[in-house]
């Protein structure tokens, strides 16, 4: 009896996922289909969603028992790397389907890095600054961060609207298996830095005093594979949702930019929570791994598999942002320099991130 209670209660626990497999069957079920109209697209939309944001919490939890038993970088290396390899998954699907436009993956990135560096780093600073006023972080391992986020972000998405091989903002052929090389060395010489060499520019430089608040329940394995079971429905439920959104935003005569935020957003919810609860238990530098992890780790996975898709398919990649775009991005950079290069963080901090997240949301629909 004793056995069986325990195991209910474990299969309790794992409400997210099932929420989250339930809602996948759905949508992919005839009575998905059978939901045309207005009121039967409301009705997909709010399952859909919650699914995927009850979802996301089912993915913090395992993710801070693996970094619990794993210690960092090791636990939000995990999380960042399998949000992004199923993203970049997702966008290599659409393109090699002839559904993605040539802009698909520009737009996915430069909306994840701006949700990234200015909406959750600007959060997580600001929330975590008014509970501790001022917070620490490993100053070595978000410097190493950002010396390769910023030529990783310029080189992609501001240099081929510079580039005069082709017509179009985008790399040649000889451009895109030069860059595609460079980028995957770039970052694999970032991960021999942040897991083996020097490890330790990536771990809280004082271990703050946070209770005796234990997630790990089930053998590591046991949490990373329970992980990967939440996260990939969510991220394969974001294909749907997005389709919902748009038709809700082209109804409501929104800008269909907005749509592409949306998604991305709900996709970055897991470590978007992860990385504020971090900040909340003023563990700032786990929420630094998360955030600058998941910006430089999109650019590192998402730049070499499109180019890639680009040159033995033939299909046009268009990388280079709109000027308007490209100063955005660059204030960005230049705020998250200013931001990490101080030692501590407090309110100012991520107020201006904040600040520049909501002039990218204004662009957006006064271009």
């Amino acid at each position: 009896m004793g056995a069986g209670h325990d195991m209910m209660n474990k299969v309790w626990q794992e409400r997210p996922l099932i929420a989250v497999l339930v809602a996948l069957l759905l949508e992919r079920s005839p009575l998905g289909a059978m939901m045309p109209g207005g009121a039967g697209m409301v009705l997909s939309f709010i399952i859909l969603f919650g699914a995927m944001i009850w979802g996301a919490a089912g993915v913090v939890r395992h993710a801070e028992a693996v970094a619990e038993r794993l210690g960092e970088p090791f636990g939000t290396l995990i999380l960042t790397l399998a949000v992004v390899s199923i993203e970049v998954a997702l966008i290599a699907s659409v393109m090699l389907s002839g559904e993605g436009s040539p802009t698909l993956a520009r737009d996915t990135m430069f909306a994840v890095l701006m949700i990234v560096l200015n909406g959750l780093v600007g959060l997580s600073l600001l929330l975590g600054a008014l509970r501790f006023g001022e917070q620490n972080y490993n100053f070595a391992g978000a410097g190493s961060f950002l010396i390769v986020i910023v030529p990783f972000a310029v080189l992609s998405l501001v240099l081929p609207a510079y580039t005069t091989s082709t017509f179009a903002p985008s790399f040649s052929e000889f451009q895109s298996l030069f860059f595609l090389i460079v980028t995957l060395a770039l970052y694999g010489v970032f991960l021999s830095i942040q897991t083996v060499r020097h490890r330790g520019f990536f771990v809280e430089p004082e271990e703050p005093d946070t209770g005796d608040e234990r997630h790990a329940e089930y053998p590591t394995l046991v949490h990373v594979g329970l992980l990967l079971a939440t996260l990939i429905p969510i991220v394969l439920l974001s294909k749907p949702l997005a389709k919902l959104v748009d038709h809700g935003i082209g109804a409501v005569g929104l800008p269909s930019a907005l749509g592409g935020v949306v998604i991305a957003t709900i996709v970055l919810a897991a470590e978007g929570l992860s990385a504020v609860r971090a900040a909340l238990r003023n563990r700032l530098q786990r929420a630094v791994n998360l955030l600058l992890g998941a910006a430089l780790s999109t650019i590192g996975m998402t730049v070499p598999a499109v180019l890639a898709i680009g040159v033995f398919t033939g299909q046009a990649v268009v990388l280079g942002l709109p000027p308007a775009q490209q100063v955005v991005l660059a204030l960005s950079l230049l705020a998250a320099i200013q931001t990490f290069g101080a030692r501590r963080t407090n309110v100012l901090h991520g107020a201006v991130h904040l600040v520049i997240f909501a002039a990218y949301i204004a662009l957006i629909f006064a271009p």
